[in-house]
């Protein structure tokens, strides 16, 4: 009885986040229709008369110290951050995936100095393999958006090194090899699609995370160069303001916070259905 009651009080969660989803989709795709006509100018548009200006009916969560409009800035940033989070985990997916089937189906020693690469890099936090990136790259959006995949690819290539091994040894598998059929046929056909399963569900996971490390990297100047509305460097903007103009600050981080919580909701509303609870 108290399973049942906790999972009832959970369930509401899941359609909470999948409408903050939704808002957070919408706003990256029809910035147009949620920004209003009297913000139409951009979410650039400098007046240093309004810095500062708290929420208010013309400016819904303020202007900032260049007197930016505060709702404009975010909705506009949604595309940026959730772009960023999808492109990142779908380039960490498809390299994880080539080189997790690298290792399961490459040979001993293969796999064997694959696994130990994989092994050293997961030691390490996932932001600090991104500034590793960043050091070479030097910052800036694409150097940022191979940062956070190359953080994620050794927690995909594990996972699909786990389930290629684990379908290698299914006996449809071993009755397609006996039958002839191709190494590349093999893998593309039977391999693959049995073991993208997981992978998918890590995924959705692993944007929110993506988006988080986006975030922190752009607080720290190596994302997108101003004036760029992106969501990390809007927070890092609004902290020397958090005592005389809150709104600045506190609004791009209830963005972020919101989002990778939803995110994270709906992927483990996904994870229990793709293991087969309720």
């Amino acid at each position: 009885m108290t399973d049942i009651a906790v999972t009832a009080k959970a369930r509401p969660r899941v359609p909470a986040a999948g409408v903050v989803v939704a808002g957070v989709v919408l706003a990256a795709l029809l910035v147009a229709v949620l920004v209003p006509d009297s913000l139409a100018a951009g979410p650039d548009e400098v007046d240093p008369l309004i810095a500062l200006r708290p929420p208010d009916g013309t400016h819904w969560l303020g202007t900032d110290q260049l007197g930016r409009d505060v709702y404009a800035r975010i909705v506009h940033g949604a595309r940026i951050s959730l772009v960023t989070g999808v492109a990142a985990t779908a380039l960490a997916v498809v390299a994880g995936t080539l080189l997790g089937l690298l290792s399961a189906l490459g040979g001993r020693l293969v796999d064997e100095v694959l696994m130990r690469a994989v092994d050293v890099l997961l030691a390490l936090p996932g932001i600090l393999l991104a500034l590793l990136v960043i050091a070479v790259l030097g910052p800036g959006p694409v150097s940022e958006l191979v940062a956070i995949a190359f953080a994620a690819v050794p927690g995909y290539a594990r996972m699909i090194r786990g389930q290629a091994l684990s379908v290698r040894r299914a006996d449809y598998v071993t009755s397609a090899i006996a039958v002839g059929v191709r190494p590349i046929g093999l893998v593309w056909r039977h391999v693959l699609p049995n073991s993208l399963g997981p992978v998918l569900v890590l995924a959705t996971l692993g944007t929110g995370s993506a988006i988080i490390i986006g975030s922190s990297l752009s607080f720290l100047g190596l994302g997108p160069r101003q004036p760029t509305p992106e969501w990390g460097a809007m927070l890092a903007d609004g902290r020397d303001f958090l005592s005389t103009a809150w709104w600045v600050g506190v609004f791009p981080g209830l963005a972020i916070t919101v989002t990778v919580v939803a995110v994270t909701v709906l992927g483990r509303r996904w994870q229990r259905r793709f293991e087969g609870l309720r």
